[in-house]
């Protein structure tokens, strides 16, 4: 009786073979005009010649005579200041500051480079930093500091972390980790080489973050978990909190005002390319911001009912469903958190600084460029609180048609190990293509 148990269960998660190939078409057909769609509006919103007329140049090389150089601090002392040297003799007063002898990369013999009041009161510079600074010597005679301190040279600890980052994600997620970061870098790829160029050529905002983002996420999706039903599940609802986004986006940036207009770069970028629209470049901001957190719901939404269709292969696709959604919900609440949090942390400068106005928290919170961190934690979490629920529902209706198991092929990495190979074999069977 026992055994009869066993093999009972085990033919309720094979799923009819019609049925299969039913879920697979209807995948199919949703998913395969959207990549075209993709397909065409990257052709057709391709930059042209004209993105690659527009350049700043070097902003320390514009001065005849001017040189950026690299070197290493050899003692940091209290002095007068190169630039009030001299003073005294017209009438003024030479100030003391904190100056840096550096060795220049290649030289032998120290230079002093004058370091700004805000770089000692945040980091003062020490003996062995690496540091970059202008050579302004040749320049021109009259100019009292010949030396003047950039910035520090950040490459090697820099380096050194993302090695450790690829390091522990390859460890921990193993070949799927490694997949995921060459879609990482395929997908920055993507936003440089198309993206970026487009909006400087002028072309739509909007439409260039909707092919961004979807091109990005078919890729990211299917190199990282491989061609099957699950991962496609995750597409349709990353997909659908796109178009969530999207709209919600072109609403908030029309009806709240939103101009992109907040600092000293969008000044630039309207003086250095004025067929650039600011409001467009923050919709597509608003867009491209919510697209990594969203790829996390949907997948992690849709892995999750495949496992508990494993574990629970006799559950109605209501239970399976309900029980999912209580892991969706404790995703909803966390991944709020983790979106205001995040941009909390990178506006926290200009969050010190309006908190020390004295104007109402409403109008603080409602004006400028508040205004527009507001609307990125809000659009975003909008848009990936309602992909939640869809995706549930569609990895539900997928999964009673093909089936649930354990990845196969081009969806386990050789870290994997499938459990129940022998019985889920045939189950295994949820590849798209």
């Amino acid at each position: 009786m026992g055994g009869s148990h066993a093999h009972d269960s085990n033919a309720r998660i094979l799923a009819d073979p019609v049925r299969r190939r039913r879920a697979h078409l209807l995948l199919a057909i949703l998913l395969v005009p959207a990549a075209l769609a993709a397909l065409v509006g990257t052709f057709l919103l391709w930059p042209g010649h004209a993105a690659g007329r527009v350049s700043l140049g070097d902003p320390y090389g514009v001065a005849s005579g001017v040189a950026m150089k690299t070197g290493t601090v050899e003692r940091t002392v209290q002095e007068t200041c190169p630039s009030s040297q001299g003073m005294a003799e017209a009438g003024g007063k030479e100030l003391d500051c904190q100056v840096s002898y550096v060795i220049p990369q290649g030289a032998t013999a120290a230079v002093p480079v004058e370091v700004p009041p805000e770089t000692v009161a945040s980091r003062p510079l020490e003996p062995g930093d690496k540091v970059r600074f202008l050579d302004l010597h040749e320049a021109s005679t009259a100019i009292a500091a010949p030396y003047v301190f950039v910035d520090f040279v950040r490459t090697v600890p820099l380096v050194l972390l993302a090695i450790a980052y690829a390091l522990v994600v390859c460890l921990v997620a193993r070949w799927r980790g490694f997949r995921a970061l060459l879609g990482l870098v395929g997908g920055f790829a993507f936003i440089g080489y198309f993206m970026l160029p487009a909006l400087v050529d002028g072309r739509p905002p909007l439409l260039v973050a909707l092919v961004s983002a979807t091109v990005i996420m078919f890729g990211a999706l299917y190199f990282a978990h491989g061609f099957s039903a699950r991962t496609s599940t995750a597409l349709l609802g990353t997909l659908f909190g796109l178009a969530v986004t999207a709209a919600l986006a072109l609403w908030i940036s029309d009806a709240a005002y939103l101009t992109g207009v907040g600092d000293e770069s969008s000044y630039t970028l309207t003086s250095t390319v004025p067929e650039l629209s600011l409001s467009g470049l923050l919709l597509c901001g608003l867009l491209i911001a919510g697209l990594g957190v969203l790829n996390d719901v949907t997948i992690t939404q849709s892995s999750a009912v495949w496992e508990l269709a494993e574990l629970a292969p006799g559950s109605s696709a209501r239970e399976l469903f309900t029980a999912a959604m209580r892991i969706g919900r404790d995703h909803i609440a966390s991944t709020v958190y983790t979106i205001a949090f995040a941009y909390a942390g990178a506006a926290l400068p200009v969050l010190v600084l309006v908190s020390l106005y004295d104007r109402p928290l409403l109008d603080t919170f409602t004006s400028g460029q508040m205004a527009e961190e507001v609307a990125h934690i809000l659009v975003g979490s909008i848009g990936l609180v309602l992909a939640i629920p869809v995706t549930t529902a569609v990895a539900v209706a997928v999964v009673k048609a093909v089936g649930s198991g354990r990845p196969t092929g081009a969806e386990r990495g050789p870290g994997d190990v499938p459990r129940n190979a022998p019985a889920l074999q045939d189950a295994n069977d949820s590849h798209l293509l």
